[in-house]
């Protein structure tokens, strides 16, 4: 369910750049983690905003993974 859930907000991610691109004039090229450049056009914008959404809630969930598989295993390597 997790995993649904972060594709279905990362999809809205996506939706959200075109929704911006598209109904929002006079915009400038968005720069993904800031080094990035993509083109100031609704692919651009929707790239931007999934990877965006996409590595704002995959890193947490990615450490929560990691760290539930690891907190009571006396086996763990530390």
């Amino acid at each position: 369910m997790v995993l649904t859930l972060y594709v279905l907000l990362t999809g809205v991610g996506f939706a959200a750049g075109v929704l911006v691109a598209t109904f929002v004039d006079g915009l400038s090229a968005p720069a993904l983690y800031g080094v990035i450049e993509l083109p100031a056009t609704a692919l651009g914008f929707s790239v931007y905003g999934g990877v965006t959404i996409a590595t704002v809630l995959g890193v947490p969930l990615a450490l929560v993974i990691y760290v539930s598989r690891r907190i009571d295993d006396p086996d763990a390597v530390e």
